[in-house]
């Protein structure tokens, strides 16, 4: 290349950066009127909030003295309930402080998507990062039990469901931040497993140790059998529901039952109840085995009674929202 052809390049290259410059300075501009809006419409939410809620405390103070009156104390309340609803959809795409368990992990670093595309980019992530580490954590189940019967290798299992547990938490208190209605004991179910999981990492090897470890296996099989057929039927009617309106573009498939899934997926629950089945009895094996006279771990009956608390979070959350579909179907065949 000529000396010529290259002054020409940096003609173009200097004409070029200076266009850049000015784009990144408007770029800087509307970035500046972006942060002061979302203040303004921060500060404005708040306000409105306590004012609705000031609002709903004088409401049940009064006392209406005709019919007309209680209707419309039932049309406002229902007016506020409403609003409350649409804040909530507001105020994922503002900046917010992070809830206690996110500053100790990520500091107050703002964690909200500002876009539709980030959001729905970023939950699309977490479900491929559920469904990979799931057909891992099966296979890795299947070589401890059947092939590498080593304390080590059983040490990297759980260490690898440690991590697994603790990342879920983490990535689902982002989604919440940016507007997921992830429902409350399936986020609190992923607490409680990062404990187990570690409790069971801790847990030293011996005698009674040896005598729950292919369950323990035999149940982390049955389980991500269980979440995989889960994500590739959950992900398949949320995707049906979301077309039609029904959902929520960040709703997430859980390792439970929701009432959204009666459309197809009922076949699921008999898996899901001897899942949980299964719990209650590993709890009750861990508690005959902390009196093992062999038994001198303190993890055995913490486990035992972990996977207690497990079994009655999982069993009467499922059994809540299939008794209130039976009552909602009972309704509606009264009324027809």
């Amino acid at each position: 290349m000529s000396l010529q052809s290259c002054i020409v390049d940096w003609g173009e290259l200097d004409k070029e950066f200076h266009e850049l410059q000015e784009t990144h300075k408007i770029y800087r501009q509307k970035l500046d009127e972006v942060t002061h809006l979302q203040t303004i419409c921060a500060n404005s939410i708040k306000k409105h909030k306590k004012r609705l809620a000031d609002l709903r405390q004088n409401l049940l103070r009064s006392n209406p003295s005709t019919v007309e009156h209680t209707r419309l104390l039932q049309t406002v309340n229902d007016h506020i309930k409403e609003r409350n609803h649409v804040f909530f959809d507001m105020e994922a795409y503002l900046p917010k402080n992070n809830g206690l368990y996110l500053k100790l992990v990520l500091g107050n670093v703002n964690v909200t998507l500002l876009s539709n595309q980030a959001k729905f980019a970023y939950k699309d992530e977490y479900e491929k990062f559920k469904l990979y580490l799931t057909i891992i954590l099966l296979l890795c189940a299947v070589s401890c039990m059947f092939f590498l019967n080593y304390r080590v290798t059983d040490e990297i299992f759980n260490f690898l469901l440690v991590w697994y547990y603790c990342t879920l938490t983490i990535r689902e208190s982002i989604l919440i931040s940016n507007g997921s209605r992830i429902k409350g004991w399936w986020v609190t179910h992923h607490y409680i497993s990062t404990f187990l999981s570690g409790v069971m990492l801790t847990w030293p090897n011996g005698l009674v140790y040896q005598l729950f470890r292919n369950q323990f296996l035999a149940f982390s099989i049955f389980q991500s059998c269980v979440q995989f057929l889960q994500y590739y039927y959950q992900s398949g009617c949320l995707y049906r529901l979301r077309a039609l309106g029904e959902r929520n573009h960040l709703d997430l498939t859980v390792e439970g039952f929701q009432s959204w899934m009666w459309r197809g997926l009922t076949f699921l629950l008999p898996f899901l109840f001897f899942g949980h089945f299964w719990q209650l009895y590993m709890a009750v094996t861990l508690f005959g085995l902390s009196r093992h006279e062999e038994c001198k771990e303190w993890q055995v009956f913490v486990l035992a009674l972990t996977f207690l608390i497990l079994f009655l979070g999982n069993f009467l959350t499922t059994l809540k929202v299939v008794h209130q579909k039976f009552l909602k179907n009972r309704e509606k065949s009264k009324k027809q």
